[in-house]
């Protein structure tokens, strides 16, 4: 007896039946307890088949976009429901993404035993039969939150990360330092190189502390230009790729 048998919505019948006739017509026993249908991945409403010619790999999305913001992508849709690829969902996840880690940067996060109400909430969504949409509802709100704790009590906001970072764990995402995806981590990245823009940062500061803000404002927009987006804090100035 198998605990979890996976395939294609398109396998239920006849294939499965089958396997289930077969297999238990020769053991006697019950042949799978929990059956996982999955929908198909479609592109532009059709589904994705080599016979179509609309097939490509996760490898080939991969020199585009990280393997978080695929994974983010996978999980905004309920894994028996069909899966839409288009640029826009990759790019919605790319901001999802951008959001958490934002929220995360710059916090000191101490391991969390994660069993408050935040996580109580995302588990009574995984236990409905691995609702990840509403799952990953539960890290915006949660998120939010952090930002909202962040502007006065950072101890606060660091213990609500730590919620946030061991539901990530579950799912298979926020597992990189923040300052590394949101300076585009292993994606290859056009344009100015970290170095570079490391540089200007650094020039836009003795501006600042020039009191020469055309300047400042100059750099900064020659950084935006560039797809690099700043944001100054009291702590200092941070970058990350737009």
């Amino acid at each position: 007896t198998f605990d979890i048998h996976g395939g294609g919505a398109d396998l239920t019948f006849p294939h499965h039946e089958n396997e289930i006739a077969q297999s238990e017509g020769a053991t006697g026993k019950p042949f799978v307890r929990y059956w996982l249908h999955n929908g198909f991945v479609r592109i532009n409403d059709e589904k994705m088949s080599k016979s179509l010619g609309n097939f490509f790999t996760v490898r080939e999305i991969l020199h585009h976009y990280q393997a978080e913001e695929i994974r983010y992508f996978i999980l905004t849709s309920h894994y028996r429901s069909p899966l839409n690829y288009d640029e826009d969902h990759l790019q919605n996840a790319r901001a999802a993404l951008t959001r958490f880690y934002t929220a995360l940067r710059g916090l000191t996060v101490k391991p969390s035993a994660g069993t408050g109400e935040w996580m109580e909430r995302f588990n009574l969504a995984m236990d409905d039969d691995f609702n990840t949409p509403e799952a990953l509802a539960v890290l915006f709100d949660l998120t939010r939150e952090i930002n909202r704790a962040r502007q006065s009590d950072e101890d606060q906001a660091a213990l609500l990360a730590a919620e946030l970072l061991r539901m990530g764990a579950v799912l298979g995402i926020l597992q990189e330092e923040p300052e590394s995806y949101l300076r585009g981590g292993t994606v290859s990245q056009e344009g100015l190189s970290d170095q570079t823009i490391e540089t200007l940062v650094q020039q836009r500061l003795e501006a600042r502390n020039a009191r020469d803000w055309a300047q400042a404002d100059r750099l900064r927009d020659q950084l935006k230009e560039a797809g690099v987006l700043l944001e100054d804090t009291s702590k200092g100035t941070s970058w990350r790729r737009g």
